[in-house]
């Protein structure tokens, strides 16, 4: 997901824990309608999803479960985000 997000033109931080991992990037102001329809296609594939706006800027990052493959293909992209 890391890859994608570089390759959409974004610089991504990620951040690994037991059971998940937090990937994070800023998304400055000035943003191509290309590059949104990118950067949303990749996040749509993750467990959850955000895009937070504040004084500092704009923050989208997606978390990821760390579970088998099998189980997350099986249950990702069929609940609500939270």
């Amino acid at each position: 997901m890391a890859a994608r997000i570089s390759a959409a033109g974004f610089t991504p931080r990620v951040t690994h824990r037991t059971d998940q991992s937090r990937i994070e990037t800023e998304v400055p102001n000035a943003v191509s309608a290309e590059s949104w329809r990118d950067l949303l296609s990749v996040l749509e594939t993750a467990d959850s999803f955000r895009l937070v706006v504040g004084d500092s800027g704009r923050v989208a990052w997606a978390v990821v479960s760390e579970e088998t493959p099998a189980t997350a293909s099986t249950v990702r992209g069929h609940g609500h985000q939270p």
